[in-house]
């Protein structure tokens, strides 16, 4: 049964959308089986992802909307080697049609419990705000990974959306949790991003990853390729750091599926 990961921040321009489509594509070159979801109308993890948002036979909008299946929303094997329900424009004038529907907040959820059994990991990309989208992602998810850059501003940002995560679980999702917080666009000769980094070890411990996303070109020109970083240059310093984050995320799902088949046997 696949994990499925909300990667969001209400803060935008951290490297969200970035994480994933490369963490997609670093769990993809490990043998995992991935689809991303993307929920923001930019589409742009759709184009990064090698797919042309303007020629979507189905998407997200037409999958929250009831008009059709996600089997049929899916894009088998995307140029970036893992599945994917694309997005576009369209998607903006879900919401509206959202607050007229039964369940409005579980559309995502209930969709991606028909595809669950077929995937590894599943991720989903959102919009920089909290809106019924984002909701819905987050309704869906049993984790959340907030990449955010070691900024003063940014500090502010995480406490918002982690107060925010505590709603959804305290009155939508019980199950939902922080997955991971993730440095991004780490630039270690600055003196504020080695102090912001320190205060956010210090304060979340082991919910940071040991992970780091350098500064990187390569990871900037890769979008404009419809391309992965991995994709686009393996050896690049983002590329590898991708790789090492899809590492870290699958060590520490397969220690909790042994902790919990542990507890299942005590029990």
């Amino acid at each position: 049964m696949a994990k499925i990961l909300t990667i969001t921040n209400q803060k935008g321009g951290v490297g969200k959308t970035t994480t994933c489509v490369n963490l997609a594509a670093s769990l993809a070159a490990t043998k995992k089986r991935v689809l991303m979801v993307d929920m923001d109308p930019q589409g742009n993890a759709t184009m990064g992802s090698g797919v042309d948002k303007h020629h979507l036979k189905s998407s997200v909008y037409e999958l929250l909307t009831g008009e059709v299946e996600i089997q049929d929303a899916i894009i088998e094997k995307s140029p970036a080697g893992y599945d994917l329900v694309g997005a576009n424009g369209d998607l903006t004038a879900a919401e509206v049609e959202l607050l007229q529907m039964p369940r409005r907040e579980f559309r995502m959820k209930m969709a991606l419990e028909k595809v669950r059994d077929d995937y590894d990991f599943v991720l989903i990309d959102n919009p920089p705000s909290l809106n019924l989208l984002t909701v819905n992602a987050l309704a869906a998810s049993s984790g959340v990974i907030i990449p955010m850059q070691c900024e003063y501003y940014a500090l502010e940002g995480i406490s918002s959306l982690i107060g925010t995560v505590k709603k959804i679980n305290s009155r939508l999702n019980p199950a939902l949790k922080i997955e991971g917080i993730l440095r991004t666009m780490f630039d270690p000769r600055m003196s504020l991003t080695k102090d912001v980094s320190n205060h956010l070890v210090e304060y979340f411990g082991d919910q940071v990853y040991r992970t780091v996303i350098p500064r990187n070109v390569r990871l900037a020109e890769a979008p404009s390729h419809g391309l992965p970083a991995i994709l686009y240059d393996k050896s690049s310093r983002g590329a590898v750091a991708y790789l090492a984050l899809a590492g870290e995320l699958i060590r520490k799902t397969t220690q909790e599926k042994k902790l919990a088949q542990a507890a299942q046997q005590e029990d």
